[in-house]
């Protein structure tokens, strides 16, 4: 059986990584062929402004590979280091799709309309729901720092 899209994108900062970021990733291998997957450098998680802590980069990159390696995923991935919300996607015309939160849709709609700009088609929006924590509420990382969940 075909995936419905050749090449899905998917970013994120994936610290603390945990079960809504196993969704995310989940579905975008669920529908793609290969996953693109923009993970947030340092220098970037510092412009965001975060209301807690960030693990390093390295230890991201390594938790998340471990995951995709865990999934069997690895020769349909490539992990990229993204500077801005967008990544390789803003200006890559290979991109069909992008897998995002409920939380993160609208910022995929931005995006699309930067690449409406530049002369690119729209990309599918999958949208997945937030994942929910015991108590009923999204998990987030900064749930999980805050001691909450």
């Amino acid at each position: 059986m075909g995936r419905p899209f050749r090449l899905v994108g998917v970013a994120g900062t994936f610290d603390m990584f945990h079960e809504g970021h196993k969704a995310l990733l989940r579905k975008a291998y669920e529908v793609g062929e290969k996953v693109v997957i923009g993970l947030t450098t340092d220098e970037f998680v510092a412009e965001m402004g975060k209301p807690h802590e960030v693990a390093p980069y390295k230890e991201r990159l390594e938790e998340l590979l471990a995951f995709i390696l865990h999934e069997g995923q690895i020769h349909r991935t490539e992990v990229v280091a993204i500077n801005d919300p967008y990544g390789p996607a803003l200006w890559d015309g290979g991109f069909e799709a992008i897998v995002v939160s409920e939380e993160t849709a609208p910022k995929a709609e931005e995006l699309n309309r930067l690449r409406a700009q530049r002369g690119l088609r729209p990309l599918e929006l999958v949208v997945i729901p937030m994942v929910l924590a015991e108590d009923g509420k999204p998990i987030s990382t900064t749930r999980i720092r805050a001691g909450e969940i």
